[in-house]
């Protein structure tokens, strides 16, 4: 793996005003990228707000907070293995209630191999899944 494509940040997170909503939305979404809801803290438990962490195997790389609906809202991409997930990616978002905000296909403005797809949640968050390999050819 090159340099420039290695990830640098550990997790980041989201508030959200709808817990059931958003953690079907993004397991959904996210499940097309290998990802699955990982862990839960109670509002108990945490002394705040519920939260849920969605990642790959016990890490959580994405984390949702019941703590009211975000403004601003946020931009966040996800690496995909292939062009196919971030296609997949897309339908899964439309199908859970997530709106078209660009749909698959390469930017070259960003990078000539920059193949994405976004959605906008329920909740207004832009969220994103891009690939630069090349399309599978299976």
């Amino acid at each position: 793996m090159t340099t420039e494509l290695k990830m640098m940040l550990d997790h980041v997170s989201l508030s959200v005003a709808d817990m059931d909503s958003a953690k079907r939305f993004y397991a959904a979404i996210l499940a097309e990228l290998g990802m699955e809801l990982v862990g839960e803290v109670t509002a108990e438990q945490s002394g705040s707000v519920a939260h849920a962490g969605f990642g790959i195997g016990r890490k959580g790389q994405l984390w949702i907070a019941e703590d009211g609906l975000q403004t601003p809202s946020a931009h966040i991409c996800f690496r995909a293995d292939s062009r196919r997930a971030v296609r997949a990616f897309h339908a899964a978002g439309l199908a859970h209630g997530g709106s078209d905000n660009g749909a698959p296909g390469i930017r070259e403005i960003y990078h000539p191999e920059y193949y994405a797809a976004f959605v906008t949640d329920p909740e207004g968050h832009n969220i994103e899944a891009v690939c630069f390999e090349p399309e599978d050819e299976q």
